[in-house]
């Protein structure tokens, strides 16, 4: 019984800001490492890519041929980018997804996929699935979950037990959105960690929602010099999340 209160505290402790390093990307983008710790002295590192919603747009791109996302974001010029949403054992995504303008996997009612990261013609914004609406103009579109804040602050009664690398999507306050992934966390843990603490800088997480995680996750961002920064799946995946410069 002392395993689960353990984890339970750990889950809910206050995290602190060890290290923030930054680098400028192509078209404005800002990557963060962030090291947080907290008060037990666990460690988790995020990286994040920043964006302007205003400069940048995001791009729902399908991956049938289960090529790699450096490969990908390098053919499609993108500036950033992420694995995408769930896929079931024959490799087909879990949930919304629209590429393109294109929906090419409906939506689906599930307890855990709960939120929507889209691009409309109004912007690009987290929402939950019940506030979807298609009177607007969708260009991307992915569905994925669970919603990890909401109003800046964590969603509560999330699993604080399961550790993996998670993958994740949000909106910040100041126009801006990210991208990112992090090190072995709970879902409860990684919530706390961006509803608390300045992940992106002079910032607060509004809203934010979980991608497919533990060996998909990957992470890949543009430098300025041409190079990349990346952190790579350990297995192929259905679709990834990308911004392009508008």
């Amino acid at each position: 019984m002392v395993l689960p209160v353990a984890l339970a505290t750990s889950a809910h402790a206050e995290w602190k800001v060890l290290l923030a390093e930054s680098e400028s990307g192509r078209a404005g983008i800002e990557h963060r490492h962030v090291l947080v710790e907290d008060a037990a002295g666990q460690r988790v590192a995020v990286d994040v890519a920043v964006f302007s919603v205003k400069s940048t747009a995001l791009r729902v791109i399908d991956n049938p041929d289960a090529q790699s996302l450096g490969a990908v974001m390098k053919r499609e010029k993108c500036v950033c980018g992420v694995n995408g949403g769930y896929f079931d054992t024959e490799f087909k995504p879990i949930g919304l997804r629209v590429a393109d303008g294109t929906i090419f996997s409906p939506s689906r009612r599930a307890r855990l996929i709960t939120g929507i990261l889209l691009q409309s013609d109004r912007g690009i914004d987290v929402v939950r699935v019940s506030e979807f609406s298609r009177t607007k103009k969708i260009v991307a579109a992915i569905q994925s979950g669970p919603f990890l804040v909401e109003g800046s602050k964590r969603i509560r009664g999330l699993n604080d037990s399961q550790l993996a690398r998670r993958t994740f999507a949000g909106i910040a306050t100041n126009d801006r959105a990210f991208l990112g992934v992090c090190s072995d966390v709970s879902l409860a843990e990684l919530a706390n960690i961006l509803a608390t603490t300045p992940i992106v800088a002079d910032s607060k997480t509004r809203r934010a929602m979980n991608l497919d995680g533990g060996s998909s996750s990957a992470f890949w961002f543009a430098r300025g010099d041409s190079s990349a920064f990346s952190i790579s799946g350990r297995k192929p995946v259905r679709d990834f999340v990308a911004v392009v410069p508008k």
